[in-house]
């Protein structure tokens, strides 16, 4: 009778927590609570109480190991939340200090479905040590989170006996909500405990379902909440010194500049449900610099955008043309670094003997607009409209000034709307953009007048949103003179040029480039057990996005499938297991097979917390149509890649992780590896040092070098390249509050090549490896150390025919940052900035790491201090 009473209270728990489960909250007045994790006002002891929280990792459904209990008020202007979190071993509490966002340590989360869409969830945490994160999640996706949205909101944390507590404030005026006089949300609270990586929730989800915010339970008594169009303006002042290596004779080198700046951010509630964000003259001095690297191929390097403006709500601008985790899933309607980018013209081209040239780093953005929300009847908006100055380049010759335009005046504009229907399972929605220059000078003429982009993309779930079909389509339309569309044509993304594709034609007449894209994904998705999907991708021949998206590569028909399965529930040693599968091929549009590859991937997470991956992969022989860069495509040999890399238990206060990979190419054209790793310590709940080193090494007998003219033929030399690369990357965040910290990043980089074997392509598409190309004899090739140039004589005739440079290197650079950032109020910050950059690079394809080292620290620095000051005001 004893086991039966008990089965029967666990099925009646599971049973409650699997049903939708509903809060009911009640108004108070204004000023009743203080905030500072007390709970000892009596508004609280009248609250409802929300409880019986179970287990969503690792075991679903499992009793938590420890107890949580959460009540919600509200008042005219906020809402608030008080968590209790228990804890019979309170010593083990992790109370990390760190900076906003960072995650860490034990915490607790409260999720507001606000639109009550299902899909949009605000999210707002707190850490034992009362450090702040928010986010939010989109597309009913608990992996589809944004980080970057900055709410302003209050939380305080205190420790008690039993555990500790934690206390929010949340303005009515950072959620979004319609003006109903009953209104509904969507609620979920969570709680994580760092120690045992365990997840415990108030609404249960399974995670054999797809969706999330769709499941949450319901947040009721909320009555007549008035929404609030809150009007923020901050101004910000900063202050900016730069010292420098002195250069003789450059007027524009002295060793030294000072400069100043100013400007206003600001938000302001246009309706219930759109927010306006604005910019004037930002400065983003502040920000970490990109990575260093050396890119030895004919593509555009793809970086992060790290700008506070463009980063915030970035998923609401955004238009991937292919699904995350692909390698064309860069390709994208909107890329933000575009705007503000640095001037295009290159004018050191132009300088004579005796002139000098001053160029702005990058172009001001005169003034920036976002427009975001989401209205009551389902349509989510998102607009960025923002305008560049036009640049000037500042010339010296012999004490006489001049000025050269290097970037005309720019207007940027981002338009996307998505609208819900059928409860979420339904989504339609587009995007357009556009890019219009003023180019009033010949200089200017590669660059493209106006570029317009437009896509249309369609969502539907089936059977409760396990099943999933998206169609996404764009076309693209760029004008100018026939200098940028003849530089369109012959760019790295399409090389109209090449003599083997007769379905392509380059025409030096044209105005006008026009070409489409997209892709169609149908699948399962499953958090747990069986998912899978198959996709096909578009970009056609003259496709382009690059004046404001970012496209890799056009003129490409590609499809993959994969097939993951999810083991989510403890069993033996594993506490997860995830197991992959992937194939993929691709073509061009006149029919030639690129390639074909596949993969088997790994991953398992074991009870101590430690785990493992493992990936192998093949790729069957590639038509390459970019490597000649503008000749025909050449067939290069297939490889085969493995790696493993193992973690720690990211719980301890020491952790690491460690890892190897290596590729052999086929016909023994070629191998590379790589070591990787990292550690991590945290001597104090305040202090977290962490390191990085990685090496690579790249052998590869076909690595392009240059491309000469010969008796009216285009050579095409290639050479073998031994480069080794070193990065170490060093972090240190001290945090003295949870709004006080200090941030140090350094970062170390050597990259060296030495080229051997030179060769020139004869037949690229050959059947036999070694009938592709012809190694040039002794006598044939001679090395010229004065001028650092190689010669060829092919005809052995005496003279040199052509020529080539030495393309050896010893690239050194070192990067850091030091940042103090103090947000003295909500939502008003100071900066001080410390940045230096080191940088050379010699002809010398030597790689000694450790001399390389220490003439890195030789090199003359180039330092930037900052100072920067905002207020903000509520008006």
């Amino acid at each position: 009778m004893k086991y039966l009473i008990i089965l029967f209270i666990v099925f009646i728990s599971v049973t409650v927590n699997s049903q939708n489960r509903i809060y009911n909250t009640h108004k108070i007045k204004e000023h009743q609570i203080t905030v500072d994790g007390v709970f000892d006002e009596s508004v609280w002891a009248n609250a409802e109480e929300g409880k019986d929280f179970l287990q969503f990792e690792p075991v679903e459904r499992a009793k938590p190991s420890q107890k949580t209990k959460f009540k919600i008020l509200y008042d005219e202007n906020n809402i608030y939340v008080a968590i209790q979190a228990f804890d019979t071993e309170p010593e083990k509490i992790e109370n990390r200090l760190s900076r906003r966002d960072s995650w860490d340590g034990d915490m607790v989360v409260v999720q507001f479905d606000s639109y009550y869409d299902k899909k949009t969830a605000f999210v707002f945490a707190v850490n034992a040590a009362g450090v702040r994160n928010d986010a939010v999640t989109s597309n009913d996706n608990i992996n589809n989170d944004d980080p970057t949205w900055d709410p302003i909101w209050t939380a305080k944390t205190a420790k008690t006996k039993y555990g500790w507590n934690a206390e929010m404030k949340i303005p009515l005026s950072q959620l979004r909500f319609s003006k109903k006089e009953h209104q509904i949300w969507g609620l979920q609270v969570g709680r994580y405990i760092f120690r045992n990586n365990e997840w415990d929730i108030w609404q249960f989800v399974s995670k054999k379902k797809a969706g999330w915010v769709s499941r949450f339970g319901t947040l009721e008594g909320l009555t007549n909440l008035n929404p609030k169009r809150q009007i923020e303006i901050a101004p910000y002042v900063s202050l900016k010194y730069e010292n420098y290596q002195k250069e003789e004779g450059n007027p524009f080198s002295d060793g030294s500049d000072w400069s100043y700046n100013a400007g206003v951010d600001g938000k302001i509630g246009i309706t219930n449900d759109l927010t306006l964000n604005f910019a004037v003259n930002p400065d983003f001095g502040q920000v970490e610099a990109d990575p260093s690297e050396v890119n030895l191929t004919a593509f555009e390097t793809f970086f992060a955008e790290k700008r506070p403006f463009f980063v915030e709500g970035s998923n609401i601008t955004d238009y991937q043309l292919t699904p995350g985790g692909s390698p064309w899933s860069r390709d994208n309607l909107f890329y933000s670094r575009r705007i503000g980018r640095r001037p295009q013209y290159n004018i050191y081209n132009d300088l004579s003997e005796n002139e000098y040239a001053k160029v702005p780093e990058n172009t001001i953005i005169l003034g920036a607009l976002k427009l975001t929300g989401k209205t009551k009847n389902g349509w989510s908006v998102g607009v960025i409209e923002s305008f560049t100055n036009k640049t000037y380049a500042e010339i010296d010759s012999l004490g006489n000034r001049k000025k050269e335009v290097v970037e005309p005046y720019t207007n940027y504009f981002s338009g996307r709307l998505q609208k819900d229907l059928n409860d979420g399972n339904t989504v339609v929605g587009g995007m357009l953009t556009s890019v219009n220059r003023i180019i009033n000078s010949d200089k200017l003429d590669f660059l493209n007048n106006n570029a317009y982009t437009g896509g249309l993309d369609f969502m539907q779930y089936f059977t409760d949103k396990k099943y999933f079909l998206s169609v996404k389509v764009a076309g693209s339309n760029i004008n100018g003179s026939t200098n940028a569309i003849s530089e369109q044509q012959l760019s790295s993304r399409r090389y109209f040029q090449r003599p083997d594709a007769d379905y392509l034609t380059y025409d030096s007449t044209l105005t006008s480039l026009s070409g489409f894209g997209g892709n169609l994904t149908v699948g399962k998705q499953s958090p747990k057990g069986l998912s899978y999907g198959f996709n096909i991708s578009w970009r056609s021949p003259g496709f382009e996005l690059n004046d404001m998206g970012y496209l890799r590569r056009a003129n490409s028909i590609f499809q993959f499938m994969w097939v993951n399965y999810n083991i989510t529930e403890p069993f033996s040693i594993f506490r997860s297991i995830r197991i992959s599968t992937n194939e993929w091929t691709g073509m061009d549009f006149g029919g030639t097979s690129t390639f074909l590859g596949g993969n088997l991937s790994s991953y398992a997470q074991f009870k101590n917390l430690w785990s493992m991956r493992f990936n192998i992969t093949k790729e069957r022989y590639n038509i390459d149509n970019s490597l000649l860069r503008g000749g025909p495509g050449m067939k290069t040999p297939g490889s085969f890649q493995y790696n493993i890399n193992v973690s720690s238990n990211s719980a301890k206060k020491l952790k690491f992780y460690t890892g190897f990979y290596n590729q052999i190419s086929g016909n023994q054209s070629g191998k590379s590896y790589g070591i990787y790793g990292g550690i991590t310590y945290q001597p104090l709940n305040a202090l977290s040092v962490s390191l990085s080193p990685q090496f690579n090494y790249n052998n590869s007998k076909l690595q392009y070098v240059e491309t000469v003219e010969f008796q009216n033929e285009e050579r095409y030399i290639f050479a073998s390249i031994n480069q080794k690369t070193f990065v170490l990357t060093l972090r240190i965040n001290y945090n003295i509050t949870p709004d006080f910290t200090v941030q140090y990043y350094g970062a170390p980089f050597v990259s060296a090549a030495d080229y051997t074997d030179y060769k020139k392509i004869t037949n690229a598409k050959a059947d036999q490896y070694q009938d592709r190309f012809m190694l040039f004899s002794d006598n044939q090739i001679s090395y010229l150390p004065n001028e650092k140039i190689y010669g060829i004589n092919e005809t052995s005739s005496g003279d040199y025919d052509y020529y080539f440079g030495l393309p050896d290197f010893n690239y050194r650079q070192f990067r850091s940052n030091l940042v103090l950032r103090w947000e003295y109020k909500p939502g008003s910050l100071f900066y001080f900035v410390w940045s230096q950059n080191r940088t050379d690079a010699v002809s010398d394809g030597t790689f000694h790491l450790n001399q390389s080292i220490k003439e890195m620290f030789k090199i003359s620095p180039f330092d930037v201090f900052l100072i920067k000051f905002s207020y903000r005001f509520i008006l």
